[in-house]
């Protein structure tokens, strides 16, 4: 709860003391700093690289730009930055602006203060309410950022020259605060001048009035590189005010990729169907390394980036087939399977930019990328010392089925009756697995030896066959 303090007076008598945002959020930083806690909870693979940079900008009081591609967590980390603010801020009652009580800046706080002196009325604001948000578009007016003269206000009755006619903007209304402008680079040239008395003499003017806000505000800004250097830029003069520029990146490892694909995914959950769904190991890091292929291939744009918004939406769509194919399978257990890869096309081919002359590359681009990230992930996590029995009982003349339509049962019946095959799978499921786990395992050996070159596949409409390559 907000403290109990109501009136001017009360607030001297009890010591509070003013200071500017940035020193406030440079206390708050020092303390997590030096109890060795982490500036956000929420954001993962910046421990080493992206965060020392901005705890030095917090702790100078830079104003700060984030630049990175799409999917690089720039948003959640200014958004997380309110919780280096204090819970409660006292202002003046009915203050637009966050009047400070002890150096009101806008008229209306002011007149108040002359008034009626210590009985000024004080209200106490929360953190989350101390942060504006603008994304940067074309048509944003200086009116939205800084403010305007209110028609109505005028209509009823004051002058023009009545500093009490103007209706403030985004910015003035974040005093005391942190803004923050997304993709700053869209924002057009003229409008991005205005800009340039926020950050460095603190102050906005507006229209003809002689009114001068000195605000205290935090300025964060976010930039994608491709904007940065070509659809749009940002005036030289606004780069020179901004104290930092901080370069955030994707994912580096694919262990990192799949943690943080694990924490932002919301797989399906059917409560009342009794199914329960499962993605295994195996299969969590083949969504996670076809991204990280992805972002090094020669086929993808890179200047657009490849987000990790990707890894999330294949992720939840590969859980979803798995739970869609248990349904109408009638299997009470849903563990994701190869065949289930296949949903990952309606998730992928729209999140990253194909580099081809000719059209309907994509999905040529899509299977190529998939097919590597699952032999990877093979080679990874299968012995090959322990396949050789499986490929020899193949060139005796052994085939397998698999197929979407093909029940758990009969693919984990493939592991005891192919020799050698039980003890692959082993390393992938544990003593204890259940049989739709083991036909996931099964499934995914036989696809890499297929990639491995030490099988043949056939596809038809109905699956697959796996056979010798003699």
């Amino acid at each position: 709860m907000p403290p109990s303090i109501s009136t001017l007076g009360e607030l001297r008598a009890s010591g509070w003391v003013s200071r500017p945002v940035k020193a406030e959020i440079r206390a708050n930083a020092v303390a997590r700093v030096a109890a060795g806690q982490p500036l956000f909870e929420c954001v993962l693979g910046y421990e080493d690289t992206v965060m020392p940079q901005l705890e030095n900008a917090l702790l100078a009081g830079h104003d700060v730009i984030l630049l990175g591609e799409r999917g690089q967590a720039k948003t959640r980390m200014i958004r997380s930055l309110t919780g280096l603010l204090d819970e409660f801020l006292p202002i003046i009652a009915g203050s637009e602006i966050n009047d400070d009580p002890y150096h009101p800046v806008s008229r209306y706080a002011r007149n108040l203060i002359e008034e009626v002196g210590d009985e000024t009325p004080i209200a106490w604001v929360h953190r989350e309410d101390r942060f504006g948000e603008k994304l940067a578009t074309p048509d944003t007016s200086i009116a939205d950022l800084i403010g305007e003269v209110d028609p109505i206000k005028v209509a009823e009755g004051r002058y023009l020259s009545d500093e009490l006619t103007l209706h403030y903007g985004l910015v003035p209304r974040t005093n005391r605060g942190i803004f923050a402008i997304n993709e700053l680079p869209d924002l057009a040239e003229r409008i991005q001048v205005g800009l340039l008395n926020v950050l460095e003499e603190r102050d906005v003017q507006i229209r003809g009035h002689r009114v001068r806000l000195p605000l205290d505000v935090m300025l964060i800004a976010s930039a994608n590189p491709d904007d940065y250097t070509s659809r749009g830029r940002i005036i030289t003069p606004l780069k020179d005010r901004f104290g930092s520029q901080i370069r955030t990146h994707y994912p580096l490892t694919v262990e990192l990729e799949q943690q943080i694909m694990l924490a932002e995914a919301t797989p399906p959950v059917v409560g009342d169907s009794g199914v329960t769904v499962t993605v295994p190991e195996h299969l969590m890091r083949v969504v996670a390394e076809f991204s990280h292929l992805a972002r090094s291939s020669s086929h993808v744009n890179q200047r657009s980036g490849v987000s990790v918004r990707l890894s999330v939406a294949n992720y939840e769509a590969l859980a979803a087939n798995a739970l869609r194919r248990a349904l109408r399978s009638g299997e009470s257990e849903a563990v994701a399977r190869i065949d289930d890869l296949d949903a990952l096309a309606a998730t992928s081919i729209g999140k990253i930019e194909i580099e081809a002359l000719e059209d309907g590359r994509e999905g040529v681009v899509f299977e190529n990328l998939l097919r590597q990230a699952v032999l990877a992930t093979f080679r990874d996590l299968v012995d090959p010392s322990l396949t050789t029995p499986v490929v020899e009982a193949f060139e005796e003349g052994r085939v397998a089925h698999t197929g979407e339509g093909l029940p758990s049962s009969e693919l984990a019946a493939l592991a005891a009756e192919v020799p050698g095959l039980a003890d692959a799978v082993a390393p992938l499921v544990g003593p204890t697995a259940s049989q739709p786990a083991v036909a996931s395992a099964v499934e995914f050996v036989l696809e890499g030896l297929h990639l491995s070159r030490r099988l043949n596949k056939d596809e038809a409409s109905s699956g697959s066959t796996y056979r010798s390559r003699s």
